[in-house]
């Protein structure tokens, strides 16, 4: 017990300097952009049917438009990026790749062509969809409080993935969210056999004609 505290007091340690990080590099980029009139974002947005522009899925996220835009997002984002990573590094890491690259392929595809999308609220659902699931899938307690706690504080922010807002990307909201959950399902955890007790060995029946062979018919006859 004392060694799984541990090892989630280290992991939680290793989340929380991660999403400090990569909150000051958004923040410094947004400073940069900001000098620059939102350059970068024109730059190294995502634009949709140009292959050329693929490559800007994975910096679409770090940019953003305006001060409100960076605000709005940034507080989801540390909160459930902390939520995805305090299990491991290794798996938050993949679940953001897939996240990524889902989020940015839905918009490739199926966003209008004549748009630059940025910022980082695919991460934010695609987060949301991965810690909330990989509590069921897990079937882990606190997983499953936290993915249910998340689910109700950030339950109005799924109005996103829904073709109702102007200038907003919900194409991106929702190929994120599929992202997460789908990372939820590739990353869950196998059949906790480590908890389970190894089943006990069934003894093996006395060779035929042995004394012990006879003595357990002699038993056997005897009802007992």
């Amino acid at each position: 017990m004392a060694s799984k505290l541990a090892q989630l007091f280290s992991d939680s340690r290793r989340a929380l300097f991660t999403m400090l990080g990569i909150q000051a590099v958004i923040w410094s980029v947004q400073v940069v952009n900001w000098l620059d009139d939102y350059d970068l974002s024109k730059e190294y947005g995502l634009r949709p049917e140009r292959v050329d522009d693929l490559p800007e899925m994975f910096t679409m996220p770090f940019l953003h438009f305006s001060w409100d835009h960076i605000i709005s997002n940034s507080w989801p984002l540390f909160v459930l990026g902390f939520l995805a990573a305090y299990r491991g590094m290794r798996k938050f890491l993949l679940a953001s790749l897939v996240i990524t690259v889902s989020g940015g392929l839905t918009i490739w595809l199926l966003e209008s062509s004549n748009t630059v999308t940025a910022g980082a609220s695919g991460m934010v659902y695609g987060y949301l969809g991965y810690v909330v699931l990989r509590g069921v899938l897990d079937r882990n307690l606190l997983d499953a409080v936290v993915g249910v706690g998340v689910a109700a504080v950030y339950w109005t922010i799924l109005i996103g993935v829904l073709p109702i807002a102007h200038g907003v990307s919900w194409l991106g909201h929702l190929g994120g969210l599929i992202g997460g959950l789908a990372a939820a399902y590739l990353l869950r955890n196998p059949a906790r056999l480590r908890n389970q007790e190894p089943p006990k060995p069934v003894p093996a029946a006395p060779a035929p004609g042995s004394p012990n062979a006879a003595l357990l018919k002699e038993l056997d006859d005897l009802g007992l």
